[in-house]
């Protein structure tokens, strides 16, 4: 094992455990990761999903026995997302025009881990029922199209319209992604575009791991504000590589 595949596996770990904190599966870490070390997207986008069930499913765990799950708000983003984000993985996009959109999409990542901590604290409002659907088909479709769960685009919206706090939006976030990843990872399965590295049972085991710490911690209120700072520069050198190299 050599030391560019320890610093991976390092960071797979980080990324982990710190999207898991906030009710994330990670796959626009993950994403983030596999494009700077120079990975195939063939390879990228079915190896995140898979990696999101795992950390999305251990964080949905822990924030719904602490009580955090708004069911009400939960079920019309699901209902509307899955059949969409189905759609969107049956989509095969150019390799220039998808690292350009995942580039934006990672700029969403640092804004959701930016956000104040008292953000969508107070007084929640009332959701819009059909506003619910309309995002989470919207996000649906961009997450199977891109490869990823859509919870870095889904928590900004329900902490900044105040209809979740911060523990309520990780539960729903979790969940969301859990199931946007099955969907996506079924129309990657249908139009034949699922491809998967040897090292794929490594990447599943260090991400579970990262994803049982950080959100059993992230439920019980650990703050990881150094952490944090350290994902946000990976995140930062990932974009400048999509964006303006690739």
């Amino acid at each position: 094992m050599d030391i560019t595949q320890i610093l991976f596996f390092c960071l797979l770990l980080l990324v982990a455990f710190l999207y898991a904190s906030v009710g994330h599966g990670g796959a626009s870490g993950y994403l983030a990761l596999m494009a700077l070390f120079g990975m195939s997207v063939a390879v990228m986008r079915p190896t995140a999903l898979v990696l999101n069930l795992f950390v999305a499913g251990a964080s949905f765990v822990q924030y719904y026995r602490a009580q955090h799950f708004k069911k009400e708000i939960c079920w019309p983003l699901v209902v509307a997302s899955i059949p969409m984000s189905y759609v969107g993985a049956l989509i095969t996009i150019q390799t220039g025009i998808y690292k350009k959109i995942l580039g934006i999409m990672l700029l969403l990542s640092v804004l959701r881990f930016l956000l104040p901590e008292k953000t969508g604290a107070g007084k929640a409002r009332p959701a819009n029922r059909i506003a619910l659907f309309i995002i989470g088909g919207s996000i649906g479709f961009v997450s199977g199209l891109i490869g990823i769960g859509g919870g870095v685009i889904l928590s900004p919206i329900l902490l900044l319209l105040h209809w979740t706090n911060q523990k309520q939006t990780a539960a729903i976030s979790a969940i969301f992604i859990f199931l946007n990843s099955v969907a996506g990872l079924i129309g990657q399965y249908h139009a034949g575009t699922l491809s998967f590295t040897p090292a794929m049972y490594a990447y599943i085991g260090i991400a579970f791991a990262g994803g049982l710490a950080g959100s059993y911690l992230g439920a019980a209120k650990l703050k990881q504000s150094v952490l944090k700072y350290i994902l946000v520069a990976v995140l930062l050198v990932a974009i400048f590589h999509l964006l303006f190299k690739s």
